[in-house]
C-alpha cells in the first residue's frame, strides 16, 4: 500500500504529486476516474411515510491535471467534470503557477483549494468512499464543493505565500470566492484568509493547525452579513502498518451559535493490497433555533485490484439528535472504483 504520511503531505503541498505520466523534461499528467455504487436507507423517525431506500450508480467525477515545470516556476491546470445535478460539463477546478525562491519561500498565484482538512481534495486521496461531515461547513479539504470558501467548496481565486523547511511548512491564502466581485456600489467583500502550519518533526508523524476567515460580501447600507472564522487542528502518526488520524474543527459565525466537529479515524494495512479503515465522527448543524447534533460510524475495506485501480466496500451509518428531525438515521452501502493515472 502506498506511503500513508507520504500520501498526506503531497495533497498539502509539502513533497511533489506521487504520481505522474511524464510527457517530456517540463510537462508532465496525472488523474484520475472515479465511479460508485451506493444504497442508501432513511429512517424518518417522526413520519415514518417518509422512509425510503435509494439506489444510485453513477461516474463522480473525471479529473485531468496538466503539470509545467520551468526553472524555479511551476504551473498545474486542474481539469474536472463531476456528476452534480447530472452536470457533465467540464470546468477548470485549479489553475495556478507557483514561484519558489530559494530560502524555501514560495508564492503562488491563481485559482487553489484550501490546505486545511485531514481529508483531501480527491477521492484517490481519502481511505473511505464517503467523507466525515454530511456537511459543506467541515467538508475544509473538498474543492467540489461549491460555494464560498474557505468553509464550502475551499477554492481561493488570489495569491499564496509558502515556506517550508525541514520539519515543518507554513501557507498564507489571501483570496476571494471564484468571479467574485470585491466592491461595487452596493456592496464590499473583504479578501479571505486561510493560515496552515503543519509540523513534521517527529518521524511518521504531521500535525496541521490553521485558521480561516470567511468575510461576507456586507451591503454599503443596512445590516452588515455575518462573518465566519474558523480554527482546526488534525494529526496523523503511523505504526507500522496502522495509521492513526483525528481532527477538530470550531466555527464561529456573526450572530450565530459556535459549532464544531471532530473526527477518529484508523486505518489498517492487512496486506500489501487490502486494508481497512474505521472513523467516527461528529457534527453540530441548526434547524430553525436549535441545535442539532449527527454522529456517524463507517467501516470501509480498501484493495487494489492494480497499482493504478483501487476498490472500496463501505458501511456507514448516521444518526440525527436535537431539532425536530432527532432520531432520524441513515444506513449507506457503497462500491466505489477509482483509476489514477
Amino acid at each position: 500500500m502506498k506511503n500513508k504520511i507520504l500520501a498526506l503531505l503531497a495533497t498539502i503541498g509539502m513533497v511533489s504529486s506521487v504520481s505522474a505520466v511524464e510527457i517530456n523534461e517540463n510537462i508532465s499528467i496525472n488523474g484520475f476516474i472515479d465511479a460508485s455504487y451506493v444504497n442508501s436507507d432513511f429512517t424518518d423517525k417522526s413520519a415514518p411515510a417518509n422512509n425510503n431506500d435509494i439506489s444510485n450508480s453513477a461516474v463522480d467525477e473525471v479529473e485531468l491535471n496538466f503539470i509545467v515545470n520551468a526553472g524555479n516556476v511551476d504551473g498545474e491546470l486542474h481539469i474536472d467534470s463531476t456528476d452534480a445535478a447530472d452536470d457533465r460539463t467540464l470546468e477548470i477546478e485549479q489553475v495556478h503557477f507557483t514561484y519558489s525562491f530559494e530560502n524555501g519561500a514560495s508564492l503562488k498565484v491563481g485559482r487553489f483549494g484550501s490546505a486545511l482538512g485531514f481529508e483531501r481534495e480527491d477521492p484517490a486521496g481519502l481511505y473511505t468512499f464517503s467523507r466525515a461531515y454530511g456537511t459543506n461547513t467541515y467538508d475544509l479539504g473538498n474543492v467540489d464543493n461549491d460555494g464560498n470558501a474557505p468553509d464550502n467548496g475551499n477554492v481561493f481565486e488570489g495569491f499564496n505565500i509558502g515556506y517550508a523547511a525541514e520539519s515543518f511548512a507554513l501557507s498564507l491564502a489571501v483570496g476571494n470566492d471564484i468571479a467574485a466581485t470585491e466592491e461595487d456600489n452596493a456592496n464590499e467583500d473583504d479578501y479571505d484568509y486561510e493560515l496552515a502550519i503543519t509540523y513534521t518533526g517527529i518521524e511518521n508523524l504531521s500535525v496541521t493547525v490553521g485558521t480561516s476567515t470567511e468575510n461576507t460580501s456586507d451591503p454599503k447600507v443596512g445590516t452588515a452579513n455575518a462573518d465566519t472564522d474558523l480554527y482546526t487542528i488534525n494529526a496523523a502518526y503511523t505504526i507500522n502498518k496502522l495509521l492513526l488520524g483525528g481532527e477538530y474543527i470550531s466555527t464561529e459565525t456573526d450572530g450565530a451559535q459556535d459549532l464544531s466537529a471532530y473526527m477518529l479515524i484508523a486505518d489498517y494495512d492487512i496486506t500489501d493490497t487490502l486494508g481497512a479503515a474505521l472513523r467516527y465522527s461528529e457534527w453540530e448543524g441548526t434547524n430553525g433555533t436549535a441545535t442539532t447534533e449527527t454522529d456517524k460510524v463507517t467501516f470501509a475495506a480498501n484493495y487494489a485490484i492494480t497499482e493504478s485501480l483501487g476498490a472500496i466496500v463501505e458501511f456507514s451509518t448516521e444518526e440525527l439528535s436535537g431539532g425536530a428531525n432527532a432520531g432520524d438515521e441513515t444506513d449507506s452501502f457503497a462500491v466505489e472504483l477509482t483509476y489514477t493515472f
